[in-house]
């Protein structure tokens, strides 16, 4: 059974068989599972109602740990206690129309013979630890599946940030080529990228780190091995994400130069233009004022005169201006 939409909350159950693959089971076979018949893995939407109840009510969960698991907006955390491990960690969002920066959640409970994963909106992990189940090439046992979830996130986050990285280099190389009203709300954008993302994989790379540091006793040595290098892929997604982020910022600090020199050579320009037309302006203004008394006026080539004198003065205020390098 796979119903993402369900109306009950229960997404899909599995009980494993411990060899890669699993039965599907719906809520009658939860209420008949015992441990002994295999691990029991539920998968749910935490906000229906009949998941909550059946939290309170069949979970054999205290309120604390009923809290945990249904907290909104929560951060990356680990918590181990007598009553098992619970761990929430982010996934990007790989949902159709939606921003892969809006990370999702993925709250779990682990003990010996049982794992609860729930969600609200869809994780591409789960599914892919799902359709592995469905080949037979699932987790066996409860470390197991938490080393593929985990491994399938760091996965996609990597797709993600490799698409911001490219996004970056494309926009440093181009910013001496492309307008700064089209390039300035695409570094805007990666740098909130940047930021959104850290804002949750900075923490997960500190769960996973804790989860070493940790006397779990779900996890066994192979388990750890794997958890250790999924923590280390996860700090170098951070270090990229930074690296990105400063680039985004440097790149549009250059593009704020590059605008700036632009703008003051573009007055420059129309200094060196007023300051050659100016005494021209005054001259000919001179000459245009409508009183008695103008020199020339009853001379035919007072015009040629004139425009002359103007051209040569334009000349020297030229020669003048390269002379002292002002061109």
């Amino acid at each position: 059974m796979n119903n993402p939409n369900s109306t009950d909350g229960l997404i899909f159950a599995y009980i494993l068989d411990g060899k890669g693959g699993g039965q599907v089971i719906d809520w009658a076979g939860l209420e008949k599972w015992a441990p002994d018949q295999g691990i029991l893995w539920i998968h749910l939407d935490y906000t229906k109602p009949k998941v909550q109840k059946w939290l309170a009510a069949e979970s054999g969960l205290n309120e604390l740990s009923i809290d945990i698991l249904k907290e909104q907006d929560t951060r990356p955390r680990m918590l181990n206690s007598a009553e098992g491990l619970f761990l929430i960690l982010r996934g990007v969002n790989c949902n159709p129309g939606a921003d892969p920066e809006d990370m999702v959640s993925l709250r779990m409970h682990f003990t010996a013979r049982r794992i609860i994963t729930m969600r609200q909106r869809s994780i591409m992990a789960i599914d892919d630890t799902r359709k592995a189940i469905d080949t037979g090439q699932g987790p066996a046992d409860p470390a197991d599946f938490l080393v593929m979830v985990a491994d399938r996130i760091a996965d996609r986050m990597f797709d993600v940030i490799s698409d911001i990285d490219d996004q970056v280099d494309v926009l440093e190389d181009s910013v001496l080529t492309v307008e700064s009203a089209e390039l300035r709300p695409q570094l805007a954008q990666s740098r909130r990228q940047c930021t959104s993302l850290r804002r949750y994989i900075a923490p997960q790379r500190d769960v996973l780190t804790k989860l070493l540091n940790e006397k779990i006793t779900l996890l066994d040595d192979p388990a750890r091995l794997q958890i250790r290098e999924i923590a280390e892929r996860t700090a170098r997604f951070v270090e990229d994400i930074d690296s990105a982020r400063d680039r985004a910022a440097i790149t549009l600090e250059e593009l704020d130069h590059h605008l700036s020199e632009q703008t003051n050579r573009a007055m420059y320009l129309l200094a060196i233009v007023t300051a050659i037309f100016l005494p021209l302006s005054l001259l000919t203004g001179l000459l245009g004022i409508n009183v008695g008394g103008i020199p020339g006026a009853d001379n035919p080539l007072a015009f040629i005169i004139v425009s002359v004198i103007l051209l040569a003065i334009a000349a020297c205020l030229i020669w003048l201006f390269r002379h002292i390098r002002w061109l």
